[in-house]
């Protein structure tokens, strides 16, 4: 087996009760940044050896996919940050603002030692563990492969670019190469388009904090975000499984059970 590391940091479905009573919004429209199931397809990677690292708190409540000081001023009450990106202001930061199309979560601010507090109890034990793995897998294996893996809207598909006319259903995401080397996000590809999916490379998702962090090739790191179409497994009305989640779930077991097999390449490596 390979050094490989599965994470999925956006599935959590924990709402804590307070949380739910502050929001503006709706149980279920709370859910709508949820990569809901995504722990369940992947739930077979120990089964082939690979550990599975998932969220218990969910996206809306603390974002594991952002980094722990890309605090919001416009909700954090006294939050200071290096820089506003572009997460921050649509209110995409380690404690979102809003969840999809741009719908408040809040009606007021939040404190900052609030913030921090969720920073500190989760965010960062949750990457302590995942560094752990990592090295882990390397040193062992003379690689590590992370596969963080994700779920998106069927809508945000309309940028992706078209395969032999189609719209595809998996989004590969190496940050244009940065993040894994050539033959490791080549291979991934292989074992998605074996299982019937149609997939592309980083558009319209290139991968995010998590991608850019792990993702060291000159130090036998890798790391690639997994984005698969809500539209394949899920209810998106109701978020819940939809009728094909079984059929999805065993593709992915087999597209798992390849993944789980990426050995290092040392002469792909040493020619990059």
């Amino acid at each position: 087996m390979g050094g490989v590391v599965f994470s999925s940091p956006h599935s959590g479905s924990y709402y804590p009760p307070e949380f739910v009573r502050s929001s503006r919004l709706d149980p279920l429209t709370l859910c709508a940044s949820e990569d809901a199931y995504v722990d369940r397809l992947f739930a077979a990677a120990p089964d082939f050896g690979a550990p599975l690292l998932f969220a218990v708190y969910p996206r809306a409540w603390l974002d594991l996919n952002r980094g722990p000081g890309e605090m919001d001023p416009a909700l954090i009450d006294g939050a200071v940050t290096a820089g506003i990106n572009q997460r921050i202001a649509a209110g995409l930061g380690v404690v979102p603002r809003v969840v999809s199309e741009g719908r408040a979560i809040y009606a007021r601010k939040i404190g900052l030692e609030e913030a921090e507090a969720r920073v500190r109890d989760v965010h960062r034990p949750y990457h302590r563990k995942l560094d752990e793995l990592m090295i882990g897998a390397r040193d062992r294996h003379g690689l590590a492969v992370l596969f963080d893996c994700h779920s998106m809207p069927s809508e945000a598909l309309r940028a992706a670019p078209r395969v032999r006319g189609q719209v595809p259903n998996v989004v590969l995401g190496d940050r244009f190469g940065a993040a894994a080397a050539r033959h490791i996000i080549a291979e991934t590809q292989e074992a998605f388009e074996e299982q019937g999916f149609s997939v592309v490379r980083n558009a319209p998702f290139a991968g995010g904090y998590i991608t850019q962090r792990y993702g060291r090739p000159a130090r036998g790191l890798h790391a690639v975000q997994i984005e698969i179409d809500r539209g394949l497994y899920l209810d998106q009305r109701k978020v819940c499984p939809g009728r094909e989640f079984d059929r999805v779930h065993d593709r992915l077991r087999q597209v798992i059970a390849r993944l789980s097999k990426i050995t290092p390449d040392l002469s792909a490596v040493a020619a990059e």
